[in-house]
């Protein structure tokens, strides 16, 4: 793996960040019905930060929860036959929510497929939208991000890194060549 460039640093990740969470509110008028859920690992924190950006702006806390995907993954049957839950409580509402599924990357669109079908079975929402800090391309599903913090056209040759303070120490988003 050769390092072909580093996209965002710190502050660009700050910027698109508070930009989604503008977004999130003028979409949605404001945070009324409003939850956030993160795709565990990277998109929990991010959803945490958006959070913070809201409160920031709107001076009213967002609930937020988290998603651990590893049942729902229709690509890890060859990896593991018997995925496990960690955790099926998402850790807020959603029934009669509007949800906002926050990811670090959006690919091949199965990752949030999964997680759609991990909130649904915890209860309807009034509606879920989609923010990634990524839009990398090459959908194989019908998904597309509501939310996006920057669109990197990609091969697939390539691989998308993204690196957060609360897991890796620091932020920043690089772009390898797997050749």
């Amino acid at each position: 793996m050769n390092l072909k460039a580093t996209l965002l640093d710190e502050n660009a990740i700050k910027r698109s960040l508070i930009r989604v969470s503008h977004e999130i509110l003028e979409k949605n008028k404001g945070v009324e019905d409003i939850v956030l859920v993160g795709i565990k690992r990277r998109g929990y924190p991010l959803a945490l930060r958006i959070a913070e950006n809201i409160k920031n702006i709107e001076g009213i806390t967002v609930p937020v929860g988290a998603v651990d995907i590893t049942l729902y993954r229709d690509d890890l049957t060859d990896l593991n036959d018997n995925p496990r839950i960690n955790d099926k409580n998402l850790g807020v509402e959603v029934k009669d929510k509007k949800v906002i599924l926050v990811d670090d990357v959006l690919y091949t669109g199965r990752t949030v497929r999964a997680a759609i079908d991990a909130i649904v079975d915890n209860g309807r929402p009034k509606c879920i939208q989609l923010a990634v800090l990524i839009d990398r391309g090459h959908r194989e599903l019908p998904i597309r991000a509501d939310y996006v913090g920057k669109n990197i056209p990609t091969s697939k040759a390539e691989m998308v890194s993204v690196e957060i303070k609360e897991i890796d120490h620091q932020d920043s988003v690089k772009i390898y060549d797997l050749d």
